[in-house]
């Protein structure tokens, strides 16, 4: 039987100094985070590690007040914690996702209490986890304490992430519903690059997919495709919907052949309820889902991934706004990496070609501070809403045509000044051979 108590009493036996791991996605144990922060004056120096967080707000926890109590060790910055580590109360551990659950299972990321978000316990006694199994299982393995909301909304995902409720310390009732991750309808630049990349996708590829409005345009172009199989971060409803209608079938994959393999579902209520105890789709922690080497194995595999900015050489940065930490490299070098190796694989970086503010997301070179998530070593498919440009093949002053050719028209003349400075006859020699 499982220790049923308060959140209150639960988060009583956090001591200071503690790592204290909580579960990310759209699974942030929030009520126990709100409990966490009411025991402030008593605690000191109390290290708060997650990653990659959907929540509505601001973390509880994260209030200049707490300064002494909490410090925040993000492994992905999402919004709940971004202005705390700007402004100094945190930073982030960079580490490409696919090694952090080795990390953290060999101690050199400390977990002492890991929170977690999980289903009622099944007929043997077992919990779910695997809406967000991506670091949430090594945390879970490597911590002296577990604190558990065990919630009647999570869904029952089958997978690795299950834990029997005679290891749970402590066990917190609540009815908390998963955040409903949904998208409006995509704007005309979103059609645009989805596309421009559905078009590039063969029958049969295997696809990891991110979140937000290009990745369900390009999906959305996918719905007359045929046998294609999903290895990926994250489950949405993009994926979901073609799974009901036949067009992920993972007829073709070579890593769990008939079943959709993630690491986190990240979408609405609809598709939760879809894969409540559907042993069609599998969870795993990410240092599974995102080996490259088990990526590889998939025929096809597709990778398709976004930027904040590139620059004329092909460098994507993907995880600052100059020296402000916007994110983290997340699996974008381990899918990028393992979907190259793939036989007749494809990477992209898909973007607008401006910011919302205006700005050209192509630059002659990366802001000062920016960091370089995908190395110009690495990158294929570049894709703005003006066109699909392939690098692999080109040379550092190709690789400037080719880019300037997709972006903002408006920008193009600074961008080839910039790059006839840089390049020189080299990139002169290229209009004279048209």
């Amino acid at each position: 039987m499982m220790n049923y108590v308060s959140a209150d009493e639960a988060m009583g036996l956090v001591k200071s100094g503690d790592w204290v791991f909580f579960q990310g996605s759209t699974s942030v144990p929030i009520i126990l985070q709100e409990a966490l922060a009411r025991h402030h004056e008593r605690l000191r120096d109390v290290k708060i590690v997650s990653g990659f967080n959907v929540t509505k707000g601001t973390a509880a926890f994260c209030k200049p007040e707490y300064k002494e109590s909490f410090v925040v060790n993000s492994l992905f910055l999402c919004g709940d914690q971004r202005q705390y580590v700007a402004e100094g109360y945190g930073s982030l551990i960079p580490g490409f996702l696919s090694d952090l659950p080795k990390l953290i299972r060999r101690g050199e990321i400390p977990i002492d209490v890991a929170c977690i978000n999980c289903s009622l316990p099944d007929e043997n006694g077992y919990c779910s986890y695997n809406i967000s199994a991506d670091l949430a299982q090594p945390a879970v393995e490597a911590a002296r304490v577990v604190i558990a909301q065990v919630n009647k909304s999570i869904p029952y995902l089958y997978g690795t992430a299950m834990i029997h409720e005679s290891k749970i310390t402590a066990a917190v009732a609540c009815d908390d519903p998963p955040v409903d991750m949904q998208f409006g309808a995509p704007t005309e630049i979103e059609k645009a690059i989805g596309s421009w990349i559905a078009a590039e996708i063969p029958d049969g590829a295997t696809l990891q997919i991110g979140v937000g409005g290009i990745p369900n345009a390009t999906l959305n172009g996918l719905k007359d495709h045929q046998h294609l199989g999903l290895h990926t971060e994250a489950m949405t409803d993009g994926v979901f919907r073609l799974m009901q209608s036949g067009v992920i079938d993972n007829s073709r994959k070579k890593v769990e052949p008939g079943r959709s393999v993630a690491s986190l579902a990240l979408g609405s209520a609809k598709m939760y309820e879809f894969l409540d105890h559907n042993e069609d789709c599998i969870f795993y922690d990410v240092g599974v889902t995102n080996d490259p080497f088990l990526i590889r194995q998939n025929p096809n595999a597709v990778a398709i991934n976004s930027a904040i900015e590139i620059d004329l050489t092909g460098q994507i940065c993907a995880d600052s706004i100059g020296e402000m930490i916007f994110s983290s490299v997340g699996g974008q070098h381990d899918f990028m990496y393992g979907a190259s190796l793939s036989e007749g694989g494809k990477t992209f970086i898909a973007m607008p070609s401006r910011t919302t503010k205006g700005r050209g997301k192509i630059v002659p070179t990366l802001t000062p501070g920016a960091g370089v998530v995908t190395t110009r070593f690495q990158t294929q498919y570049v894709v703005t809403e003006y066109g699909c440009v392939y690098l692999r093949n080109k040379n550092l002053a190709e690789r400037a045509k080719a880019l300037i050719s997709i972006a903002h028209p408006d920008d193009r003349d600074a961008l080839d000044r910039a790059a006839h400075a840089r390049f020189g006859r080299v990139y002169h020699q290229l209009f004279l051979n048209v």
